[in-house]
């Protein structure tokens, strides 16, 4: 069975619910591209760098958000070792390590075929499964990286919940 490639005519660009939503919560952002929209979001841990990028041939929305952190090429294979077993404990999106570059980041992806528009209550649900996802591994991927810990000492911290305050 052969798969036909059909353009959709959009209402508007995927994009512009991203930057509609980056204005209302004053996060600064950069529409680089008309497929492409940089944000910075202050977190607990650090400041996050989000891009989306929208690709008109897979009808997808996808979202890429790194902290300012480049792995030392000594602990990269650990970093990954960490990333993997972090990944079995998402549901949605994962963590990847670009080696070349020392970069570490989430992903996701919103597939939209078939002409469906995004919504705000969508694009802002994918903002806060990156965040979330950032902020509670980040000091995991730090302990790794900066402390030399291994990838399961790091998990193992990075799953204890504590209930409560002192």
């Amino acid at each position: 069975m052969a798969l036909m490639e059909h353009m959709v005519d959009r209402v508007a660009h995927p994009l512009d619910v991203i930057e509609h939503i980056a204005a209302d919560q004053d996060w600064p952002f950069d529409r680089s591209a008309d497929d492409e929209i940089n944000l910075t979001v202050a977190g607990k841990w650090a400041d996050y760098q989000v891009c989306f990028n929208w690709r008109d041939d897979l009808e997808g929305l996808h979202l890429a958000c790194t902290f300012d952190v480049k792995v030392p090429a000594l602990r990269l294979g650990e970093v990954c070792r960490l990333a993997a077993r972090v990944n079995e404990h998402l549901w949605l999106g994962h963590f990847d390590v670009w080696a070349d570059e020392g970069v570490l980041l989430f992903r996701y992806g919103l597939l939209l075929a078939g002409g469906t528009e995004p919504t705000t209550p969508q694009c802002e649900a994918m903002l806060r499964l990156a965040l979330d996802a950032c902020e509670r591994y980040f000091p995991s991927f730090q302990y790794v990286m900066w402390a030399g810990k291994t990838a399961d000492q790091a998990i193992e911290c990075a799953m204890f919940e504590t209930m409560g305050e002192a």
